[in-house]
């Protein structure tokens, strides 16, 4: 049949049939994903089903930002950097997505919000085990974490052996004393599962890395890729602080946090504190 003016015919090559092969619908197992959204207001309030969709697609994102911060791990253990870097792009670009993601939630207004959030009951996003592991794996690390998870055997191992595991930034830090930069050796010796805290030994390293940074354009790349990672970390962070302020106000949180107080305080974490403190010291 030829085209008209508004319509374009299946072309005589495009499969109909797919009682015996694999569709569209079939491969993603959309009738999981789509039959995952289950609001729970009684009477049905039409604003769940945004809140329910915001958090699950996010929960998507975090899976793949895991799945390739695992991977940058892996590749700068074995010294290659640009496919690190590869991966660092992308997880950038998930990061934005997140970070735009916020925007949609932002047209839930608090009186629309109040008439299914009693249904959440105690569950908050707070409670997010994928959340926890990204942080986990970029270095924030707190064993407190460890026992929200302690009901849940999968995530709870999950995040324990993260726990116990090297961060992407001792991977990198190693990386770099592998590439001859005098790296301290209680920084590469350190005991992986504390917090990451600011090495004032480091600075003077990552200083030489700037200021020749034609002679180490790798290691100054990988540095500066890391600073996106963690300035989009923070755009998050705030974005989510700021759509929680507008939507409950000075309300706690149904996890039981202090809600907006709690999520302030989060600003000022940081993954990378040698590369921001670095910055005071070039050119000076």
């Amino acid at each position: 049949m030829a085209d008209d003016e508004n319509t374009r015919s299946l072309e005589a090559t495009v499969r109909r049939d797919f009682r015996q092969a694999m569709s569209y619908g079939d491969y993603l197992r959309l009738d999981l994903v789509l039959s995952a959204q289950q609001p729970l207001s009684d009477p049905p309030r039409h604003d769940e089903l945004l809140f329910i969709i915001q958090h699950q697609t996010s929960e998507l994102w975090l899976k793949l930002m895991l799945h390739e911060l695992r991977a940058v791990r892996a590749q700068l253990a074995g010294d290659e950097l640009n496919p690190a870097l590869k991966g660092l792009a992308r997880i950038k670009h998930i990061q934005h997505t997140l970070i735009e993601q916020w925007g949609v939630l932002t047209t839930l207004t608090p009186s629309e919000y109040a008439q299914f959030r009693s249904y959440l009951q105690s569950s908050s996003g707070f409670q997010s085990w994928q959340y926890r592991a990204v942080e986990f794996i970029l270095g924030n690390k707190n064993a407190e974490m460890l026992q929200v998870f302690e009901h849940d055997p999968g995530p709870h191992a999950v995040l324990q052996a993260l726990y116990e595991e090297p961060t992407v930034y001792d991977e990198f830090l190693r990386f770099l004393a592998r590439r001859g930069h005098e790296v301290p050796r209680e920084v590469l010796d350190r005991d992986v599962r504390e917090p990451w805290r600011l090495h004032p030994g480091l600075v003077p390293v990552f200083g030489r890395i700037y200021d020749n940074s034609v002679e180490f354009w790798q290691e100054y790349e990988g540095a500066e890729a890391l600073v996106d990672v963690e300035d989009n970390f923070q755009l998050w962070r705030f974005r989510h602080l700021k759509t929680v302020e507008r939507i409950i106000g000075s309300k706690s949180g149904t996890g039981g946090s202090s809600g907006v107080p709690f999520l302030r305080r989060a600003l000022e974490l940081t993954f990378f504190p040698e590369l921001y403190a670095v910055r005071g010291e070039i050119g000076a």
